[in-house]
């Protein structure tokens, strides 16, 4: 019977690999099309490999804790022809030695247990990923060998104070760090959080900077008393930003080059805490849903970001974020844009304030938060920014229109 391949799927944007966590079927399992066969663990959730058709698995290549590359052969299901054809792989296998794939079946229809894995370099919306982000200087190249060896970064030795000519870090000195650094309890940094300082190592290479605007949340606290299910005040700011950069896309533009790239849809992502790190969910084309059809959708979204289970068609791709760190009891905070976007939207703690009210000429207590949007320099200026964020403080204030 013809073999199919179970291949390890792009799982979203940037994401190159993933760890296998757990086998959900077993060598001689029959299976259904599209079952999920084995559970995987991105840098940014939990997902599940699906078998392309119907079979019985016949050999499974891949171990739990090891890591796989996007398109690596995982195991091999015995299908039926017709199968075979509509997937593509009913065509004879190529002449020895001709472009032979290490990782397909051999001719008596035996999988290669031991294929090596294809090599794939991540990628963000089709540009590629910097692996290693230099920026140090000071750095000879034995210096930085060595820190590739280890997988390190510029930004780890930040602290290491150089013994050499003009403070440049030696090799000794380099090498006396790691042996101290034996001296210190030390626990391993898990997968999401390795993800996440590489992202801000990458945002940071950019000229970032804030500006901030205290808004009232007294319309917004009461309108949401009138909606069942109740949008939590974080999805009002998704629905006031995406509006508002729908009026004027630029921006949420990306400089390459010499040309402001603007985006083609108004995808707008929101900061859910998980365990060790952040996930960013995505409401696909926020400025066209109103505010009471996507309730529903972002409190399931919340769900599977806390349970690290989001589906790969909401991660990625989205222009902005909107980040609710009032919910630490911060009333500020400069939060920094993820490195493919120019803008985050940051809130603060609703505080009871006293205000001046001209029509009674007194001074009235009423709900705030200080909002804060941090952008690419490079993009936006100061009054660009604050324009935007009073556009978005006007939305905020009448939510009916959300």
């Amino acid at each position: 019977m013809p073999q199919i391949p179970i291949i390890m799927p792009q799982l979203g944007e940037s994401i190159a690999e993933a760890t296998v966590v757990n086998l959900l079927v077993k060598v001689g399992d029959r299976v259904e099309a599209h079952q999920d066969v084995i559970e995987v663990e991105t840098n940014k959730a939990t997902m599940n490999v699906a078998s392309p058709c119907a079979g019985r698995l016949a050999h499974l290549a891949a171990q739990i804790h090891e890591s796989y590359p996007v398109g690596t052969v995982l195991g091999y299901l015995e299908a039926t022809q017709e199968d075979a054809a509509r997937l593509g792989l009913d065509r004879p296998p190529p002449a020895a030695g001709m472009h032979d794939d290490p990782t397909a079946p051999a001719k008596d229809g035996t999988p290669h247990p031991e294929s090596p894995p294809r090599k794939v370099e991540p990628r963000v919306r089709g540009l590629p990923v910097p692996a290693h982000a230099a920026g140090a200087s000071y750095m000879s190249p034995r210096m930085k060998a060595r820190m590739v060896e280890l997988g390190l970064h510029a930004a780890d030795l930040a602290g290491l104070p150089g013994s050499g000519s003009g403070g440049r870090v030696t090799i000794q000195d380099f090498e006396t760090f790691l042996a101290n650094l034996e001296r210190h309890q030390l626990t391993s940094a898990s997968s999401m959080r390795v993800a996440v300082a590489d992202a801000m190592r990458r945002s940071w290479t950019r000229p970032l900077a804030t500006v901030g605007l205290p808004i009232c949340l007294d319309p917004l606290l009461t309108h949401r008393k009138t909606l069942d299910p109740k949008p939590g005040p974080a999805l009002y700011a998704v629905r006031a930003l995406a509006l508002a950069l729908a009026e004027n896309s630029a921006p949420a533009g990306r400089l390459i080059g010499h040309h402001i790239v603007h985006p083609p849809a108004i995808d707008v992502g929101f900061a859910v805490e998980a365990e060790d790190g952040v996930l960013v969910p995505v409401l696909r084309g926020a400025d066209r849903s109103p505010l009471r059809d996507l309730t529903g959708r972002y409190n399931a979204l919340v769900e599977q970001a806390r349970q690290r289970h989001l589906p790969s068609d909401a991660t990625g791709g989205s222009i902005a974020t909107v980040t609710n760190f009032g919910t630490f009891g911060l009333t500020w905070a400069t939060p920094i844009p993820l490195p493919e976007q120019t803008l985050v939207l940051g809130m603060g703690a609703g505080r009871r304030v006293p205000c001046w009210d001209d029509g009674r000429s007194a001074f009235v207590p009423v709900t705030e938060a200080q909002f804060t949007l941090s952008f690419d320099h490079r993009v936006l200026d100061g009054g660009a920014a604050g324009r935007l964020l009073a556009r978005i403080a006007s939305l905020l204030g009448n939510p009916t229109s959300l």
